[in-house]
């Protein structure tokens, strides 16, 4: 089931606050950097020679969105709001615009909903404002009622589509959204107060999954998984080849979200500490991930490799982590694509390898920079 928290958002009055009733903050400028993600998934896809608008094309841009977005309020992942489009790509997504398939995946649904806000405050069209208004109700619509995350795709299609998903930020980035709204923070402080109620609820639901879902080892608190049974609230299997695991990138970006609190509670304080614990923890020492040219590059389905990768001894290598750790006894995680867990990367086969980042650096700046910068913020330790 899913709760509609906010079902009429779209049909408040004005969704706005009287003017001398609005938090008034610095003036900001609209920008596109929550949909990086998409435009790399489409230039990927499509690649990069095409006619792009430039970012300072505001109207432009966001009337993109505009027709992007369903008549549900939602949208669909991976497309890129800066393409200069014809004629016929035009009336093709106006001609999509009541198909119900939305995404959350790959950052998807709070980038747009922000950028009209901020579209709406620049310009004074109210299109805009109210096309943000009713991706909002979207995203709130499909929160899932017994936690309080967001899952992957609705209506679902695939086996992970339901699932409550922290992979890409899907959970993270909404209660960022949301967090953003809740403290009048631009492009948001003429909102109502109606609306600004109903997300701050929104948030105390989400904010309370996400340490429900931290994964615990005996009495001390890890990582997070890429996605949840919604139902048992245990880490699931994503995609074929991402098993039941915590995950490095995903326990990161939530950290990096839990930091974001001006004024976190002690149970987000622990969760906090016990993630940073963990990744210390499980951070791999004298190994490095290498690269190297391939003779010829190979055409897969979604990729095309140039290179190859391989781990190599080092002991001046900088800290390297999995992606995926055993939720029991933080051994790395690798598979193929038919869910067969194997022990060595050399197993993996190439396309997976070429195509799938299994190693990386993702916790060295959460460590090395953000973490003692919240230290000495919070805790007043290590200024």
């Amino acid at each position: 089931m899913r709760v509609a928290i906010l079902a009429s958002v779209c049909l408040v009055v004005t969704g706005l606050a009287p003017t001398s009733m609005a938090q008034s903050a610095e003036p900001s400028a609209v920008t596109l950097e929550g949909f990086s993600d998409a435009i790399h998934h489409w230039q990927n896809r499509y690649g990069d020679a095409y006619e792009r608008y430039d970012p300072s094309q505001v109207s432009e841009i966001a009337d993109n969105i505009l027709l992007l977005q369903r008549d549900n309020g939602g949208w669909i992942e991976n497309r890129d709001p800066m393409r200069v489009l014809s004629d016929a790509e035009k009336a093709e997504y106006q001609a999509e615009k009541s198909l119900v398939r939305g995404s959350f995946d790959n950052r998807n649904v709070y980038p747009q909903v922000e950028y009209l806000m901020g579209a709406y405050e620049q310009t004074g069209d109210e299109v805009y404002r109210d096309a943000a208004l009713r991706g909002l109700d979207y995203l709130l619509t499909h929160q899932v009622e017994g936690c309080g995350g967001w899952p992957h795709t609705v209506p679902t299609s695939e086996r992970y589509h339901p699932l409550i998903t922290i992979a890409d930020e899907v959970t993270s980035g909404s209660l960022n959204l949301l967090r953003k709204i809740s403290e009048k923070k631009w492009p948001f402080e003429s909102l109502s107060e109606d609306v600004r109620e109903r997300t701050r609820t929104a948030l105390e639901h989400g904010d309370d999954c996400v340490l429900r879902l931290q994964v615990r080892q005996g009495d001390q608190l890890a990582g997070w998984a890429g996605q949840y049974d919604p139902e048992t609230l245990e880490p699931a299997m994503g995609r074929t080849f991402e098993l039941p695991a915590i995950a490095v990138q995903e326990t990161v970006e939530m950290l990096r979200y839990l930091m974001s609190i001006e004024t976190p509670s002690e149970a987000q304080v622990r969760a906090i500490e016990g993630g940073v614990d963990w990744l210390k923890e499980v951070a791999i020492k004298g190994t490095r991930l290498e690269k190297f040219d391939l003779p010829e590059p190979v055409e897969f389905r979604y990729h095309t490799a140039r290179q190859d990768r391989r781990l190599v001894a080092d002991p001046d290598a900088p800290l390297l982590w999995g992606r995926f750790y055993d939720v029991n006894d933080n051994t790395v995680v690798l598979a193929n694509r038919d869910s067969v867990r194997v022990e060595t990367y050399q197993e993996i086969a190439q396309e997976r390898r070429t195509g799938y980042d299994w190693y990386g650096s993702w916790a060295n700046d959460l460590l090395t920079e953000d973490y003692p910068a919240w230290q000495c913020r919070v805790l007043s330790k290590a200024c």
